[in-house]
């Protein structure tokens, strides 16, 4: 009898419903068998997509409706499991054996009911949480083509704030991902850059002629101020304004066809590096905390020089930090605390703290990245950090001139390192 219950316990957890079609309901058995094989086959089905394609699999874990069903059946099966293992535990007649066999049986029984139901509950909510999040962040619906085999990200940091009128944005950037590899390069566009290109069938070139003659990060601010209603259909497509004179500029600087921005709400920043645990930063000048005058006197305080873990206040003033120090050095810090959280988010880190940090996204990102290019974008990112990230500057001390710029010479340097990452 101890061998029997043991028996039908194991077959309960790897195969539900055949310790039933043993020595029970056969028709519980067959129902319940019949659902294992179909679980384990979507199962199977999932990891063989995983394999051939593994953006595909991202995708459709990813696609809110998809997601919202699987949640569903988890929570099906979850409690499938639940009544099978529980019918198990009857038809063991544990009640025939010696009290510590029939003890220790009950234990186990226990305890894989418990692994059981907590497990597809687990997977369940995650799944539905994913799907909430994706709905919430990439409102647009579709797919985004490659551009010469490539999808170029523009990266912005807003800066607004109590103590700021209207955004500008505070870095600007360009992720450029090859779409067969991953392989990315970062470009980093000073905010101070001028006389970016504009193209003659922009909606800018009415206004301003083929050239925007004032910092780069002022586009922002001046046509939302200024010239909504030359981009009609901004709102619509997930974006605004500003962001499409900042994205047709950027595009201007740097010769590359941007399928979609990111802007990051810098106030979400701090939370998200909180529930990363802060970041381990070596701090080579004394940088102070807030302040409007020059020689920082009025600072709120100080992030002193030498290794420091920053919690996230610090790690974002660390980064945004302007007083005695230069633009680009700014810039510099910006792109260090960048790759120190890219770093750390690791699955094992993104699982660990996945409903915080799917909540703090929601109120982080603000993109026009439609939702079928979720799981291209996840998939790229994933393999971009198992390689060397390549980084091009456009700042003085590479070569690069913001207040007059050589754009040739930028879409040269563009066009080497994307060769060079590949």
């Amino acid at each position: 009898m101890r061998k029997r219950a043991i028996f039908l316990l194991v077959l309960g957890v790897l195969l539900p419903g055949s310790p039933q079609l043993l020595a029970g309901n056969r028709k519980l058995g067959k129902f319940g068998v019949r659902a294992t094989l179909f679980g384990w086959a979507l199962l199977v089905l999932l990891g063989l997509i995983f394999l051939v394609k593994r953006s595909w699999a991202f995708t459709i874990v990813a696609t809110p409706s998809i997601s919202a069903i699987v949640s569903v059946a988890l929570w099906v099966f979850g409690i499938g499991f639940a009544v099978l293992l529980f019918d198990t535990f009857r038809i063991s007649l544990l009640g025939r054996l010696y009290p510590t066999a029939r003890n220790v049986l009950i234990v186990f029984f226990l305890i894989f009911a418990i692994l059981g139901i907590g497990g597809f509950s687990t997977a369940a909510n995650t799944l539905k949480t994913t799907g909430d999040t994706v709905s919430s962040i990439f409102a647009q619906k579709g797919f985004s083509a490659a551009s010469d085999g490539r999808y170029n990200i523009m990266l912005i940091g807003s800066d607004a704030g109590k103590d700021r009128f209207g955004v500008r944005p505070d870095s600007i950037s360009v992720l450029s991902f090859n779409a067969n590899t991953g392989a990315m390069v970062n470009i980093g566009i000073p905010r101070n850059l001028q006389h970016a290109p504009i193209a003659a069938d922009s909606p800018l070139y009415k206004f301003y002629g083929n050239s925007w003659d004032d910092l780069i990060n002022s586009a922002y601010k001046n046509v939302m101020d200024n010239h909504q209603d030359a981009y009609p259909d901004a709102l619509k497509n997930g974006s605004t304004p500003g962001l499409e004179a900042t994205r047709e500029l950027v595009e201007g600087v740097t010769g590359l066809k941007i399928q979609s921005y990111i802007m990051v709400n810098m106030g979400a920043f701090e939370e998200l590096i909180n529930v990363l645990g802060g970041l381990t930063v070596n701090v080579k000048t004394r940088l102070p905390i807030g302040g409007q005058l020059d020689n920082a006197s009025d600072a709120y305080g100080w992030i002193e020089t030498g290794v420091q873990h920053l919690d996230g206040y610090h790690a974002l003033w660390y980064a945004r930090s302007r007083h005695g120090s230069t633009d680009y050095a700014r810039m510099a810090r910006q792109h260090e605390i960048e790759q120190l959280m890219f770093k750390k988010l690791t699955p094992a880190m993104i699982l660990s703290k996945y409903e915080k940090l799917t909540g703090v996204a929601k109120k982080l990102i603000f993109t026009d990245i439609p939702d079928g290019m979720v799981g291209t974008y996840l998939d790229m990112a994933l393999s971009a950090k198992s390689k060397k990230i390549k980084t091009l500057e456009l700042v003085p001390k590479n070569g690069f001139e913001p207040d007059l710029p050589d754009f040739k010479k930028i879409h040269d340097a563009v066009s080497v390192a994307i060769r060079a990452s590949n």
